[in-house]
This record gives C-alpha cells, structure tokens and sequence, in this order.
C-alpha cells in the first residue's frame, strides 16, 4: 500500500423519499430523526455515515399500460452510503 491509501468497504441503504407523520405528532424533524435512527442502526456494526446521494429512475410503462396510454413516470430515491475500513 502506497502512502496514506486507506481502503473501505461500503454499505449503501435506500431509504424512502417521503415519511408519514401524523399530523398531530409533527414536530418538523421527524426526517433528521428518521435519518438519525438508520446511522444508529448500522454504527453499531462499525459502519459510519459517508454521504446521501439522489437517484433518478424513470419506470416505463408495462405493454398493458403503454397500451393504454401510460407514461413514463420518474421517481426519485434517496441513498445513504455508509463506510468501515476494509
């Protein structure tokens, strides 16, 4: 290994783009909550946070709803990418 090269191993966990709060139960950080329970979740396993990326996906139709018309929908995800030395 040359210099201060450091090798990882990375985890990527998708999570979803929207959390259901009640309204009554709103407090405005349910999504820094939701996100603080997932790092938890995989710290304990030696994994730390690295970074949230977003990822487009356009879904076509299938041959029945091309048929009748349906168009391609674009649907974006949310992923979060943990790391641990290798």
């Amino acid at each position: 290994m040359e210099g201060n090269v450091e090798n990882f191993q990375y985890q990527m966990v998708q999570i979803p783009p929207n959390i259901a709060v009640n309204a009554k139960a709103h407090r405005g950080n349910e999504a820094a909550t939701h996100l603080q329970q997932i790092v938890d979740k995989y710290a304990v396993d030696g994994w730390e946070f690295y970074r949230i990326d977003n990822f487009g996906v356009n879904v076509q139709p299938g041959c029945l709803g091309a048929l009748f018309g349906g168009k391609a929908q674009s649907i974006v995800y949310y992923v979060v990418t943990f790391r641990r030395r290798a």
